[in-house]
């Protein structure tokens, strides 16, 4: 029987994350899905987990040559059979009720594309739910991503949203860069379709493992606004501007200090409003002291991206031809 949903993962070395991800589907309380797995050129293949799970998923396992996730959804979206398309990252943990609570959804609310929260997993690490901690909370980015208190329009992420055949039909799949999903879903809206936001549809997303890996992510976050600047000249909000905002000044009230030592007040405050939110939400001193490092380098990373590629593409010119450039590259 034909399935309604098809669950599409890219994968690239996530052996150990794929695995985990398979577990939580084989738990679905609704079971009208398939997934469609795509691994995209890793050097350590998940098919042996793939196998582990054939019998007791409906599952499709590809191997294709490494072109980048975008490119290895639409090689997904082409193989589902499925009537609305679903998108998760590898390192996500479905909850048993995730299919059964988007089914409810659409027929309560129907959308051709929705997006939904995620959350950290009591399993865990600490870094883990700290690093969640700093992309979900208002104090942070939060409401720039689509937080419980949002500051734009909601925005879905590749890690949890999904969107209908008619809709792939009309605009097309992804494309290949940074923010794919920002880039997706504004083509989407501009073709006339809408967007919802089911917070009753989450996932369990374990983020980046280390600082380094987060600060690198966050940084290209940053730069990518940008991108997103060249390619729609009016999607660009004040409110993207915070975290640049955020570093230069941080950086002035730190050198203040040398001619007045108040001048660090501020900052101060700041920080320990972010120590006391993160203590009360993650409901542990340790994850809440680790979330103030974490958003620190959040807020850091993406400020300096943005500052970084506002000079390199839009001050010095650098980005003129970038807008061609990705939009050759759209793919189905």
């Amino acid at each position: 029987m034909k399935p309604y949903f098809s669950i599409i993962v890219p994968v690239y070395n996530r052996i150990d994350e794929v695995s985990d991800l398979l577990e939580s589907l084989t738990h679905q309380s609704d079971n009208d899905f398939e997934i469609v797995l795509v691994e995209d050129g890793s050097t350590e293949p998940c098919k042996a987990v793939a196998d582990q799970y054939a019998d007791r998923l409906n599952l499709q396992y590809y191997h294709k040559s490494n072109e980048g996730r975008s490119i290895a959804r639409n090689y997904g979206i082409v193989r589902a059979n499925g009537d609305y398309f679903v998108f998760v990252d590898s390192d996500c943990v479905l909850p048993p009720d995730y299919i059964e609570q988007l089914h409810l959804s659409l027929r309560n609310d129907y959308s051709d594309c929705f997006g939904g929260p995620d959350a950290a997993h009591e399993s865990f690490t600490d870094i883990q739910k700290a690093i969640n901690y700093s992309m979900t909370s208002f104090l942070t980015t939060g409401g720039i991503r689509g937080g419980k208190v949002q500051l734009e329009k909601f925005v879905p992420r590749t890690f949890n949203m999904g969107f209908s055949r008619k809709v792939y039909e009309k605009v097309g799949g992804f494309r290949e860069m940074f923010s794919e999903d920002i880039d997706m879903s504004t083509r989407i809206r501009l073709a006339g379709f809408g967007i919802k936001l089911f917070r009753n549809v989450s996932v369990y997303h374990k983020r980046r493992v280390d600082f380094k890996k987060f600060w690198r992510q966050v940084h290209v976050f940053g730069m990518s606004r940008i991108t997103l600047k060249l390619l729609y000249p009016g999607s660009m909000k004040a409110v993207h501007t915070l975290p640049a905002l955020f570093v230069i000044f941080s950086i002035f009230m730190v050198l203040g200090t040398i001619w007045c030592r108040w001048s660090i007040v501020p900052l101060a405050f700041y920080l320990l409003c972010v120590w006391i939110a993160g203590i009360i939400s993650t409901r542990s001193l340790k994850i809440g002291s680790i979330g103030v490092i974490t958003s620190l380098i959040q807020l850091f990373g993406y400020g300096t991206g943005f500052i970084k590629a506002y000079v390199w593409k839009i001050l010095l010119g650098h980005g003129r031809n970038e807008a061609e450039e990705i939009e050759m590259r759209r793919g189905k």
